[in-house]
């Protein structure tokens, strides 16, 4: 029997062989864009699963209370995760990892060449007991017990040394310790929140070894005992930090602990499972960019609905050929097939029609993963797709579809009467009739919804490259790595700012957008309040370089000694509650010219207007800026603004001086602005998916569309001839038999108009600057479903109506 309906299926879809070819080409197109979202959402939800013992790995993060405000950290005081090993047992072990632009390169001196390498981090010996990995030489648990050792990864040491055996061999970072070689461990899976290639030790590295409970330089992760809940754990860390933070509090900010938490100061602690850290934590001072899990869910959604459209279209196309097929089904039954025979047999053809789009889709997706992992800023393979234990389900989603696709027209098809349809009687119920336009308007929701998706995205995209961010982002070229300089950065800045195409250059520690702002607290004098914001230091240039504008007072200035002088931005100004600030002092607790010395006295010389020194996620919150000469003139980075229309020249004429000065140092610079670009990157990322799934969806509910058009435009040929036989015009027909599909499509905006408010209103919540979600992206969504979906009914509604009207009178 099977073998019967397999034939028979085969020979009917050979037969008609540009109704195949639609069905095929929606179904695949259907199928490809859902298993490429499953590449791209099983990649997402596969971060640090790998790890062992990983459901009992938690990061220690931090909110940080201020008066009136809450900043989560990443980072934590370093000096906890001895603290808590010891006050709480149900913490098995504790490691910790600092970062140091893990972004950014690192020089090295290895036989006598310099080399530059990425992903260095310092943690402690503890760091593979916590995180374990394949060691490939060396023991785990010793490798790190030594001051100035560092394991190497696989891919690394062969970089570096070769065939050769690499431990116990030594290099040396440039303006750092020579490290020696302990261990080689293997290459770390791209899918986890943080990467290395290099692991030096904490041993004998002074911000690890200090007591600090206050300050925030370590990501710190806890091994919790079998059997722990993080409840309890996060139950007991508010007397750790009592206990371990009153005394430094009191000593820093000269209050106790109590008054200086009734004040709105806190210190907030709490565990985040490792593998949720990728797609669900959001925190200041990541290792590197995370995922989103809305976008996951939402792409799962559109991958779910995208399928589902192209299943729809099938349907609207089988029943389109009922009226051909209820001859068919006349003369089978008349012959003795009873309706489960008839049923069987349209659901083999559907689910053969499946299997072969699979395997179109399979295709697709082998050609369209490269173009697609450049839109979604993926690396990802088939692997996951091929392997014996992918098969299957993949084989048995298609049946699924075959058989989800192929259930209305086999239910349809096999219960026509035979009497009736053998004598021409055939219509449409109007059951029927209100199904099929059911899922028409079903399909064109979806791809309304997506429409308004991609301009509410594009449309806050575009807002946040074009609003005033409070200077000016163009024709900034940052040159990194300055601190290299060291005592020549004056003189490369004056010989740069001679150059023709440099309008000015200025030093700083920090770029707008970048993380490396670092906290700071003030308080006025004479009281105990205080104020913590953000802080970076800048050379007397560095305002005017990135054009900010002074509101009171004024910029540093080489004509006085700046080095106790601080510039507020208007938000620090207002929380420290000076009026007319300029020239008043404040005092901050922190000290950078001696360690655990005494409190430093600043006298504020000038308020800057609020500038967005993070992106427009966060509000802007307070920020103190301190004069270079505090850090004997180092700067951390340059930015130097030259004319646009010369600026490839200008860069390689600074490239020129920085070789002069440090030839075996390699330039490294960027333009601000496309860095600033980049802040934005899972957002550019949904808008490019948005877009092309939801041109996607539309041409497959289009084709649905046109399905339904042939099955009405059949039904009606005889009306159309009467209706031309009696002096009826083209654009007469055009219009009456287009109306109704037009009604579809806007029954379709009505419904997903208020559902797309809500799901992008959701969205913009991430934003703390965004647009306002205006009537117009509704109404362009709108016009371009209703201009698409007359162009798609127009071209059969116009070969009806120039059909002869002799032949449509026959049709029957």
């Amino acid at each position: 029997m099977l073998r019967n309906y397999l034939k028979i299926a085969f020979r009917n879809l050979t037969k008609h062989k540009s109704n195949t070819a639609i069905n095929i080409a929606g179904l695949a197109i259907g199928m490809a864009c859902c298993l490429l979202i499953v590449l791209y959402v099983t990649d997402e939800l596969s971060y640090d699963q790998h790890w062992t013992n990983g459901e009992r790995i938690y990061r220690m993060a931090l909110e940080r209370k201020y008066p009136g405000r809450s900043t989560k950290y990443a980072i934590i005081p370093p000096s906890y995760a001895q603290s808590v090993k010891k006050e709480i047992p149900e913490i098995e072990q504790t490691t910790r990892v600092f970062t140091f632009g893990n972004d950014q390169p690192t020089l090295l001196k290895l036989n006598g060449q310099t080399i530059e390498e990425k992903g260095f981090l310092v943690v402690d010996s503890t760091f593979f007991q916590v995180f374990q990995m394949p060691f490939l030489k060396g023991i785990a648990d010793k490798v790190l017990s030594r001051p100035n050792t560092v394991v190497l990864t696989e891919s690394t040491a062969k970089r570096l040394f070769g065939a050769q055996n690499p431990i116990g061999k030594t290099f040396e970072i440039v303006q750092g310790p020579k490290l020696e070689v302990t261990g080689i461990c293997a290459d770390p899976t791209d899918n986890a929140h943080f990467s290395f290639n290099f692991l030096s030790s904490t041993r004998g590295f002074q911000q690890a070894e200090r007591t600090n409970h206050i300050s925030f330089a370590a990501h710190t992760y806890l091994l919790l005992r079998p059997n722990t809940r993080p409840e309890t754990v996060e139950a007991k860390l508010p007397a750790v930090v009592e206990k371990y933070a009153a005394g430094e509090v009191e000593r820093t900010f000269g209050m106790s602990y109590r008054d200086y938490v009734k004040a709105g100061n806190g210190y907030y602690y709490f565990l985040q499972p490792v593998p949720a850290i990728h797609l669900d934590s959001h925190l200041e001072a990541e290792h590197q960019p995370n995922g989103s899990r809305s976008l996951v869910s939402i792409f799962s959604i559109i991958a779910g609905f995208v399928l589902l459209i192209a299943c729809i279209n099938f349907m609207n196309l089988a029943t389109a050929r009922s009226s051909e097929r209820a001859r068919e089904v006349g003369i089978r039954k008349s012959l003795g097939s009873t309706k489960q025979q008839l049923a069987a047999q349209f659901l083999t053809e559907s689910i053969l029609l499946s299997l072969f789009s699979l395997l179109v889709a399979g295709l697709l997706v082998g050609s369209l993963l490269t173009p697609f992992n450049t839109l979604a800023s993926k690396s990802l393979t088939l692997r996951s797709l091929i392997r014996p234990e992918t098969l299957p389900l993949l084989l048995g989603g298609a049946i699924a579809v075959g058989l989800l696709a192929g259930s209305y027209p086999a239910g349809v098809l096999s219960a026509f009467e035979p009497i009736k349809v053998l004598k021409g009687k055939f219509s449409s119920t109007r059951q029927g009739h209100l199904l099929r336009n059911g899922l028409v308007v079903f399909q064109f929701t979806i791809s309304v919804l997506l429409i308004v998706s991609t301009i509410v995205v594009f449309s806050q995209l575009n807002f946040i490259q074009q609003k005033e961010l409070g200077f000016t982002k163009e024709s900034v070229v940052r040159v990194k790595s300055a601190f290299f300089l060291d005592k020549n950065t004056e003189a490369f800045k004056q010989e740069v700012s001679k150059l023709s195409g440099v309008s000015s250059v200025g030093g700083t520690s920090s770029a707008p957008g970048e993380e490396g702002f670092f906290g700071i607290t003030f308080r006025k004098n004479g009281e105990n309040e205080t104020v913590t914001g953000k802080g970076c230091v800048v050379d007397e240039q560095y305002l005017q370089t990135m054009q900010m504008s002074m509101l009171a007072g004024r910029p540093f200035s080489r004509q006085f000694d700046d080095s106790l002088s601080v510039i507020l931005n208007e938000e620090a100004a207002k929380q420290v509650g000076l009026e007319s600030p300029v020239g008043k002092q404040i005092t901050s607790p922190d000290n950078f010219t001696q360690r655990d010395g005494p409190p430093v006295t600043y006298t504020v010389v000038g308020i800057v207007r609020n500038f967005h020194f993070g992106s427009l996620h966060q509000r802007i919150g307070p920020l103190f800026i301190l004069n270079n000469r505090i850090f004997q003139r180092n700067d951390n980075q340059l930015a130097i603004r030259v004319r646009a229309e010369d600026a490839s020249i200008v860069v390689s004429q600074i490239e020129r001086v920085w070789k002069h000065y440090l030839p075996d140092q390699p330039f490294h610079y960027s333009y601000l602005a496309t860095d600033w670009s980049e802040l934005y990157g899972s957002e550019q990322v949904a808008q490019r998916i948005f877009g092309v799934f939801a041109m996607l969806a539309i041409f497959i509910a289009c084709m649905g569309l046109l399905g339904l058009a042939m099955y009405v435009i059949r039904l009606r040929t005889k009306e159309i001839g009467i209706r031309k036989a009696l002096g009826a015009s083209i654009p007469g027909l055009v219009a009456l038999l287009s109306k109704d599909f037009l009604k579809l499509v806007l029954i379709s905006i009505v419904i997903a108009s208020p559902i797309a408010w809500y799901v992008m209103n959701r969205w913009l919540q991430d934003f703390a600057y965004k647009i306002d979600i205006e009537w117009w992206m509704f109404a362009l969504a709108g016009l371009l479903a209703v201009a698409i979906a007359v162009l798609t009914v127009s071209f059969q509604s116009v070969k009806a109506a120039l059909m002869n009207p002799v032949t449509s009178l026959r049709s029957e």
